[in-house]
């Protein structure tokens, strides 16, 4: 039975030494973008791979794109093939923030098709606070051939995502801070604000004080406010650069609450254009 959403620490130390699972590190600061890589270069889930958020999950940003564009198919699928990921492995990716930057493999996993994919619940933390091994060995290359089937509907560009908002088909969850949703503060971007007519879901509070994620049930009566008897798949995510918008998503789907989409551009796509309109405020 594949794991398509959270696996927990027990599950994940029960497979330690299972060819068939493939442990990726995807620890990662905005504000020191090689400290991820340090960290793992101190210790690590034995076998586990890094990946770079900039570097492994993103494009090279473009100036009308935003600040961490969905990669090429190609190469990105050649990357997973290097690192052991073909077909049928189940694949588990784990951070230091909660799942905020995991996700991010999680849903390009799903999105090409791979379904035997979830995040740590936890993260480094619990791992680490479970006193469970970790090593400093680096995992040689493999040699696997990923075979991507990407599903086109499970995001929208910048264009589709202002078609479908001026004939109200969709409901736009920011995953941000409240402040950075509101325009009080902005340490990412130049422009502060938020899309107009989006809503605000800040992703962390998806988990319990224990860093791992809600039950489904708080998690489904948490999205229920906000969709007001819409349905899921009407949910277009959003954040400051289409990251910690896949955490909404995870946890949408661990309540039970599938198809809803991603907009990978986010924020720093939308300002990109001066003529998009920008909102403040919390209301």
């Amino acid at each position: 039975m594949p794991y398509s959403t959270i696996v927990s620490t027990e599950i994940m130390k029960q497979h330690l030494d299972d060819p068939g699972w493939i442990v990726f590190d995807c620890r990662f600061a905005l504000d020191d973008t090689e400290r991820g890589r340090r960290d793992y270069r101190q210790a690590h889930i034995p076998g586990a791979y890094y990946a770079h958020l900039d570097e492994d999950l993103s494009a090279p940003r473009r100036a009308d794109s935003g600040r961490h564009p969905l990669p090429d198919i190609e190469p990105f699928s050649a990357w997973l093939a290097r690192h052991g990921v073909s077909d049928k492995e189940q694949v588990v990716a784990y951070d230091d923030a909660g799942g905020s930057f995991a996700a991010r493999l999680w849903w390009m996993l799903q999105w090409l098709g791979h379904g035997a994919a979830a995040v740590l619940d936890g993260g480094w933390q619990a791992w680490t606070d479970a006193g469970y091994p970790v090593s400093q060995d680096l995992r040689p290359s493999a040699h696997k051939a990923f075979t991507p089937r990407p599903d086109r509907s499970r995001w929208l560009d910048v264009n589709q995502l202002i078609d479908a908002m001026n004939t109200d088909a969709i409901l736009v969850l920011d995953a941000r801070a409240a402040k950075r949703y509101a325009g009080e503060m902005e340490p990412v971007d130049p422009v502060a604000g938020h899309i107009p007519g989006s809503e605000n879901l800040y992703h962390m509070m998806n988990l319990g004080e224990d860093r791992r994620f809600q039950s489904a049930e708080i998690l489904r009566d948490r999205f229920a406010a906000l969709l007001r008897g819409r349905d899921a798949s009407t949910v277009v995510h959003s954040c400051g650069s289409g990251v910690s918008a896949c955490h909404n998503m995870l946890a949408m789907e661990v309540a039970g609450l599938t198809g809803s989409k991603l907009y990978p551009g986010s924020w720093s796509e939308w300002i990109t254009d001066p003529q998009r309109p920008i909102a403040t405020g919390r209301e």
